[in-house]
């Protein structure tokens, strides 16, 4: 069961009154250099999308513990210390850390919130390394561009993007309070914890993604200035012993209402993001053993070469046992013979487990005669 605070419907009614009028403060006119987002340096470019998601990614990693729980992380010192949720951590001394080039590594939790939702875990192999630019004074502001970065579904280094749609919101789950949130609409899903909300203005990290909302695609996160006073104080002086935390089963929900039917959608979804993003070596590897077996790299990506859009039209995913069928309707904005033309075809995907990781473990389709 991975750990992962997950809100109701009720709770959430709540959280909205707290912030709202909150979220209609006017924007303060403090200059970006006395308030903490840093800024560009003469005759520098400003930096893509593409560019803060790749610089990005490289440091944030997946957390696992032996006990099966699964989340997120990101480096913010040169002392190769991680931030991540407690909720993440909590009950362990030691976790395995993955990074986004393959590498597993020791991890140690040396300071550990027993109220407020924040840990650091230690990896000494990342020690030197220039850690994520932190947004360590500024608040983030409603309508501000952000992207979420993180493992969700055990899907390392997804990316999402979306706007901060609220501001202050508090709420109460057991063991920990939750307070000041940016609520934000870049989707999160389960072991998108503790990973990284990113200003997309500046690449400098804003927060930490701690919480959705299991009714819609609504997450919460929580501002790193508040934060990192308190985590810089564990990584100078990190804690001899760890509290024992109990984390309620309201809190470890998530994962057992996600359902194999709705984790293959995701998965038959996140496929065909990367491939909108040109991401065919992420693409392949959702790819079963099977399937890589009959089909080499070089010519899956060459068979998407001249794929421009993908657009998922209808889905419909059932299940039988250890496995989920997805077949889907979809509009492909492709180049035939030097002219864009938009195709329909009908894909059908095998979903299922190898070696505890979701796989597309086959696939067809067929063309959609007009």
């Amino acid at each position: 069961m991975r750990k992962k605070v997950w809100i109701g419907a009720i709770g959430f009614l709540l959280i909205l009154g707290s912030g709202a009028v909150a979220a209609l403060a006017i924007r303060s006119e403090m200059p970006k250099q006395l308030d903490g987002r840093p800024l560009l340096a003469v005759g520098e470019v400003k930096k893509s999308l593409k560019d803060i998601i790749f610089e990005t990614q490289k440091l944030v990693v997946m957390i696992e513990t032996d006990t099966g729980e699964q989340g997120s992380g990101f480096l913010y010192n040169t002392e190769g210390d991680l931030l991540t949720n407690a909720h993440v951590v909590a009950g362990v001394r030691h976790v395995k850390v993955k990074t986004s080039d393959a590498r597993v590594l020791d991890g140690e939790v040396i300071g550990i919130g027993t109220d407020t939702d924040v840990a650091v875990v230690r990896v000494k192999e990342l020690a030197g390394t220039d850690p994520l630019p932190l947004v360590r004074y500024e608040k983030g502001e409603v309508g501000d561009d952000v992207l979420a970065v993180g493992s969700p579904l055990g899907l390392q280094n997804t990316v999402t993007t979306g706007i901060i749609s609220g501001v202050n919101r508090s709420f109460q789950i057991n063991p920990y309070t939750y307070k000041d949130l940016y609520q934000i609409s870049a989707p999160i899903a389960p072991g998108n914890s503790g990973g990284p909300l990113v200003d997309l203005a500046t690449g400098a990290v804003l927060g930490i993604n701690s919480a959705g909302l299991e009714e819609g695609t609504i997450g919460f996160s929580i501002p790193i200035a508040n934060v990192l006073a308190m985590a810089e104080g564990w990584s100078r002086q990190p804690m001899p012993m760890l509290p024992n935390l109990s984390i309620t089963e309201e809190n470890n929900k998530a994962e057992d209402d996600t359902s194999l039917e709705q984790l293959a959608g995701y998965l038959v979804t996140h496929f065909y993001d990367s491939i909108n993003s040109r991401d065919y070596v992420y693409a392949y590897s959702l790819l079963g053993g099977s399937w890589k077996e009959g089909t080499s790299y070089v010519n899956f990506r060459k068979g998407y070469l001249t794929t421009r859009n993908v657009v998922i039209d209808d889905m419909h995913v059932t299940s039988s046992g250890e496995e989920a069928s997805v077949t889907a309707v979809i509009s492909v904005d492709e180049r035939k013979n030097g002219e864009n033309v938009l195709s329909k075809y009908q894909v059908t995907y095998k979903v299922g487990y190898e070696n505890d990781q979701l796989k597309l473990l086959s696939g067809k389709g067929k063309v959609i005669r007009k």
